[in-house]
């Protein structure tokens, strides 16, 4: 079980995961920040450190699941003759997910929704749960 502890691979295994954990966390802190923003002033301490234990606790979540997710290689399914398996599905629906989500933030700072809603009279401050579910 502990084996891999004097192997190199084990340990560089171990060093990019916690790369990208870093890089992860990182990214949450940013996300986070910049959906909190949103919120009226009286509601972003709570929001952002609300927001930052329900990321480390899913994160934690993903982890334990991993190795679920590595033993999906069996085939469900052939599109054009490459088999797909489960944990193909998961990345791909992963992937999309982050471009779409991306690219709606994008066009919000850059259309400038809030101030088009201000503008038009509609509601210019997002609410502290929909902020909340914004990110998951």
């Amino acid at each position: 079980m502990f084996s891999w502890v004097t192997g190199i691979e084990g340990w560089i295994t171990l060093g990019t995961l916690a790369a990208l954990e870093i890089v992860l966390g990182i990214d949450n802190i940013i996300f986070i920040s910049i959906l909190v923003g949103r919120l009226p002033a009286t509601k972003r301490n709570i929001a952002r450190n609300t927001g930052l234990l329900l990321a480390m606790l899913m994160r934690l979540a993903l982890l334990f699941s991993i190795v679920w997710v590595i033993g999906l290689t069996e085939p469900w399914f052939s599109v054009l003759g490459i088999d797909i398996s489960g944990r193909d599905i998961i990345l791909i629906g992963g992937g999309l997910f982050l471009m779409a989500k991306a690219t709606h933030e994008i066009h919000n700072s850059l259309e400038g929704v809030q101030e088009t809603a201000l503008k038009h009279g509609k509601a210019s401050m997002a609410t502290f749960y929909l902020i909340l579910l914004s990110w998951m």
